[in-house]
């Protein structure tokens, strides 16, 4: 019996230590270069400067709208042509245009970036799925961001494999 339990342990420590042994696979993949290198994320970025472009022009002219009448209002101020009632009521006309204003910089701002995620989010969701396809063929354990790491070793750059996966 005695013979049985030392046997049943030596065995169980030697499954143990050959399961330790088995090396683990580990890669990386520099993300960021790999996006600026695809074409899909290029297309987006252009739509996006597109539009940015397109809403500053708007914030523009309603920024020089707001001047003009400002300046108007002033002259006429200081030219003694207009009326202290008018005066009250057309510096509250400017108030709401420069609230109106500020409103409009802020939802430029949430627009760009709702935008940006509506256009971007597929093109990393494909890239995830190529970087688990890969890691799934070629027997990687972990794949990690190569911006986190201190040392690694230039062979277990997975770019590549993604590259071809992604097709590009």
């Amino acid at each position: 019996m005695r013979k049985f339990i030392k046997i049943s342990c030596l065995l169980v420590m030697f499954t143990m230590i050959t399961m330790s042994a088995q090396a683990q696979k580990f890669g990386f993949i520099d993300s960021d270069a790999l996006l600026i290198e695809m074409p899909k994320v290029k297309q987006a970025r252009a739509n996006l400067e597109v539009l940015q472009k397109q809403l500053q022009t708007k914030g523009q002219n309603m920024v020089t709208e707001f001047q003009t009448k400002y300046q108007s209002l002033d002259s006429q101020q200081k030219q003694g042509t207009i009326t202290q009632k008018n005066l009250e009521i057309e510096s509250k006309k400017l108030e709401k245009k420069q609230a109106e204003i500020q409103k409009f910089e802020q939802d430029m701002i949430t627009q760009l970036q709702e935008r940006e995620a509506k256009e971007l989010q597929p093109i990393l969701d494909e890239v995830n799925a190529a970087i688990k396809a890969v890691a799934k063929e070629n027997g990687y354990q972990f794949i990690f961001e190569k911006k986190t790491l201190l040392y690694f070793e230039d062979g277990m750059d997975v770019g590549a494999l993604v590259k071809a996966k992604l097709k590009m």
